[in-house]
């Protein structure tokens, strides 16, 4: 039925699968995007909702690198936050809530205006492999695809099973059937997998829900956006709603203990601990009274509310007399219960960098089978898998982000050198280097890499490289500008700050905490200045005029680790003929088959001592 003969197959049109054929793509790639149900292209499977801590750094960079999800998440945005401005710039982190129902709609006519890509709707049950290479798919149909590559990005359809209380459905999102077939091959060609579970809560009716007894969460004021490129900005913004748990609604749900399949032993996987069911917050934290829910619209026209916090496998009359003990949802109207889903997974051990298979040639992992959780994290790789797929069998260079350049680079690393063995979720907290991996500057650290491999347009790196001209205009003049004790103590007393008594540079009086460049425009002379040019310059010169110090020392120590991810490590090296290597690291460092020193340092369970070792053998 199917003649052609494909460069890239993406199997599933999740957040990964999608970032993957549109890479491959736009790179030259005859792609096809295979999918269960062309209707749920794009879905978001969980919160209508994109960014947040880390996640919203990773929206920045995919965009950047020339992927859709910024594009997409702008154009379907209903309320924009930027998260943690209390916090420094590292921490920054842009979040929108979404239309779902226009989000995915956006990323199909995203899809179908890229050329190159075709489309088909069956179910993958087997990859066809010769001479440990993959060579296309077979459907349940029983059709056979050929294809020099193939990406995997599964999500939660194999082998999924749904829990509501002690109710199992087979499935990989409620509604939908599940995938079979490939996880049986792949254990059969020698890979390990394992399970893992995550949840969702209930949906439900708006108009059941009384607003006035919760706190309105509005969006910011000026509203930013995710893409650097010419997105609309939101103009009017729908609020999020915050409430509270209470006592009598955390016994109601442990009432219902003894028919959780979390506490009866029906599920064995481990689920996402930095989003746990409520079940779970009320077990693991029982020494608090109450628990924060986020009330979040699902769009701009529909009455469907997601009840974010209230995530549970909890039976469906449990969950329901337990909302209705909430305050506002004493009348509520579900849509549809909460429920929990297990599904399989390959540790991420068994990759390579370039998200390929040490196992299997030409045959990629992207996403939650990588047992990854999160939108964003799936996106990340997608994008990571289709620009390498593409390059293997357009014989080019693999494409590697390094630790230091994104945190696309960070959470690859991390699967792929420790492994996971619960839903791995992004954080800040888990880039040693996230002051240069900030979601202002993410054009600037990778608009060129993207130009290069061909998914950056020359007006796109233009326009980054007149960002940072810009910027160091603007940094110049603020570095060269004098003011005299009468013009900037008045503002200095303004945010209780020490008076000068000599003309001191307007940079080093914008070192001072609670001090702004806004702030300083309220001198006419800066105003003048500043005020000719935009936000993101602004932003951009502040944040290094401010953090200079800390930027440079960063970069030091980036300087210093390079040198050891410089140190390469022969693919075939024998780690069990050196004695003097303990008995983990000769283990772990087998299994993983590091590329590189720095890479081996980061295994869990190899400890300075054994680097050491190493490097004496290497010569080093």
């Amino acid at each position: 039925m199917i003649s052609e003969i494909y460069d890239v197959i993406v199997v599933g049109a999740g957040h990964a699968g999608c970032e993957a054929a549109a890479a491959a793509a736009n790179l030259g790639s005859k792609t096809l995007l295979i999918t269960m149900n062309m209707q749920t292209i794009g879905q978001m499977s969980c919160n209508p909702a994109m960014g947040g801590i880390a996640k919203g750094q990773i929206v920045r960079e995919i965009d950047a690198m020339g992927g859709y999800s910024g594009i997409i998440a702008d154009k379907s945005a209903i309320q924009f936050k930027m998260l943690n401005l209390s916090k420094g710039p590292a921490m920054w982190s842009p979040r929108t809530q979404n239309d779902r129902m226009l989000f995915a709609e956006e990323w199909r006519l995203a899809l179908e205006n890229t050329p190159n890509l075709d489309f088909f709707q069956d179910m993958v049950k087997q990859l066809i492999v010769e001479n440990n290479k993959v060579v296309g798919v077979v459907t349940s149909l029983g059709i056979e695809i050929k294809g020099r590559s193939v990406v995997l990005t599964n999500g939660t359809f194999l082998n999924g099973l749904i829990h509501v209380g002690d109710k199992q459905l087979g499935g990989g999102r409620m509604g939908e059937p599940r995938a079979f077939g490939i996880t049986e091959q792949l254990v059969s060609l020698g890979f390990e997998a394992g399970r893992m579970k995550t949840g969702t809560p209930p949906r439900v009716d708006g108009r059941s829900l009384d607003y006035s007894k919760m706190e309105e969460q509005k969006g910011d004021k000026n509203p930013q956006k995710f893409s650097y490129l010419d997105t609309p900005k939101l103009t009017k913004q729908l609020s999020c709603h915050i409430v509270y748990t209470n006592e009598t609604v955390h016994d109601i749900l442990r009432e219902g203990f003894d028919r959780s399949p979390m506490f009866n032993g029906t599920i064995q996987s481990l689920g996402p601990r930095y989003c746990p069911s409520i079940e779970d917050k009320i077990n693991r934290f029982a020494e608090r009274n109450r628990h924060q829910l986020f009330v979040e619209p699902e769009g701009w026209k529909t009455v469907e509310i997601y009840v974010n916090g209230f995530s549970s496998s909890l039976p469906e009359d449990v969950q329901i007399k337990a909302m209705k003990h909430i305050p506002g949802f004493e009348n509520v109207k579900v849509f549809r219960p909460g429920y929990a889903i297990e599904y399989d997974y390959f540790p991420p051990t068994q990759l390579k960098h370039t998200l390929e298979t040490k196992l299997i040639d030409n045959l990629y992992f992207a996403g939650q089978i990588n047992g990854t959780t999160g939108y964003e994290e799936a996106a990340g790789q997608g994008l990571i898998a289709g620009i390498n797929a593409h390059n293997k069998v357009k014989e080019k260079n693999e494409f590697i982000l390094n630790r230091d350049e994104a945190y696309i680079g960070v959470l690859i690393d991390d699967l792929i050198t420790k492994g996971t063995e619960e839903p791995y979720r992004m954080f800040t907290s888990r880039a040693e280097y996230r002051l240069l991996l900030r979601q202002d500057n993410a054009d600037i650290r990778l608009t060129q890499k993207a130009f290069d491999l061909g998914l950056a347009k020359e007006d796109r790196l233009q326009r980054v490289n007149e960002k940072v001209t810009k910027s160091e205009e603007l940094e110049n003049f603020l570095r060269e500008t004098s003011l005299k004790p009468g013009v900037i103590n008045p503002i200095l007393e303004s945010i209780e700050s020490n008076p000068v008594d000599q003309a001191y540079r307007a940079a080093q009086i914008l070192t001072r905490p609670n001090m702004t460049l806004e702030k300083l425009d309220g001198i006419d002379f800066i105003n003048e200045v500043s005020s000719t040019y935009d936000d993101e310059v602004r932003e951009q010169a502040e944040v290094n005029i401010k953090y200079r110090g800390y930027i440079e020392k960063e970069k030091e120590n980036v300087a210093k680790l390079n040198r050891l991810e410089n140190i390469k490590i022969p693919e075939d090296f024998d780690y069990t003929k050196i004695s003097s290597l303990s008995a983990e690291a000769k283990q772990k460092m087998s299994n993983v088959r590091p590329k590189t020193i720095a890479q081996a340092g980061r295994i869990s369970g190899v400890s300075p001592a054994d680097i050491n070792v190493l490097l004496v053998y290497l010569g080093r």
